[in-house]
């Protein structure tokens, strides 16, 4: 690429950068009128890689208050202090499904819990099966990869992540109004589809349309013949296909969030009042 033709693309990124007003949460009680003070990683974030001076525009949410305007009032080595200035959108949640995997790569279960927190899951849960590669887990990563995502896409709340359980405790200790529904990749198993699609018009032992959820997706080596066995044999399972290719196990999870949301979830909605994309200023 010509050194113009780079200087202009770098001058654009930057003025795209200038233009936007960045999106934080902060684990702080917000009000209109008040004051809150940036965690350490929100006042890095503001001071060195957004480059913001006292008066600048930025958005806050706390994951139960709803999200609100505001501006930075004072900003320094020592910290930054914001001042809330009005609320923009009141609390929202999300459906309640859990998404209980099996640890992948470190990679791969990184993009897994950034990408699964765009689709709104409300709880992650980390399974330790048979076949499982992975049994090393930094929660605190997972936590701070979840913020991010939530801050970088107008979601409201942030998703649990939960200390890994055996598929055994995990099963033994499930809540019987919860649906688990199983990306199988072996055995008797409708298309995810056509077994959602049939599950929005069923009802509970107590007469009630379920509201509770969950998806169970295994590791990269499947589900072992025995693990199977045990989960088609539990009354609160439905087992589902995704199709004839065999997908990588972070792929299978997402296909299998988007499909629910989409069906049994909230993909139907759209904002209230629309948003400025990408944290930019409305023109």
């Amino acid at each position: 690429m010509p050194l113009i033709c780079r200087l202009a693309t770098l001058f654009t990124a930057t003025e795209v950068l200038k233009n936007m007003i960045p999106r934080l949460y902060l684990p702080v009680d917000l009000a209109v009128g008040g004051h809150a003070a940036a965690d350490e990683r929100a006042a890095h974030y503001l001071r060195n890689v957004m480059r913001r001076q006292p008066g600048d525009s930025v958005y806050l949410f706390n994951g139960r208050d709803g999200e609100f305007s505001g501006e930075i009032a004072e900003i320094g080595k020592r910290g930054v202090m914001l001042r809330v200035t009005a609320q923009r959108r009141p609390q929202m949640g999300v459906p309640d499904v859990w998404l209980c995997f099996a640890p992948l790569k470190k990679d791969a279960t990184d993009f897994l819990i950034e990408k699964a927190t765009e689709l709104g899951v409300a709880a992650f849960q980390p399974v330790f099966t048979q076949h499982t590669a992975s049994t090393r887990l930094n929660l605190e990563r997972l936590a701070a990869n979840a913020i991010e995502a939530a801050e970088q896409t107008e979601r409201l709340t942030l998703p649990e992540i939960r200390a890994p359980k055996s598929l055994a405790e995990l099963l033994g200790d499930w809540p019987q109004t919860r649906r688990l529904i199983v990306c199988a990749e072996a055995g008797p198993a409708a298309p995810i589809g056509e077994a959602l699609s049939a599950l929005k018009s069923s009802v509970t032992i107590s007469n009630k349309p379920y509201a509770e959820w969950a998806l169970l997706c295994g590791p990269e080596g499947g589900f072992a013949r025995s693990e199977l066995d045990l989960i088609s044999n539990l009354p609160f399972v439905t087992p589902v296909g995704l199709g004839p290719r065999i997908l990588r196990a972070d792929t299978a999870a997402l296909t299998a969030l988007a499909v629910f949301q989409s069906i049994l979830g909230d993909g139907a909605q759209r904002p209230a009042a629309p948003l400025s994309p990408l944290g930019q200023s409305p023109d």
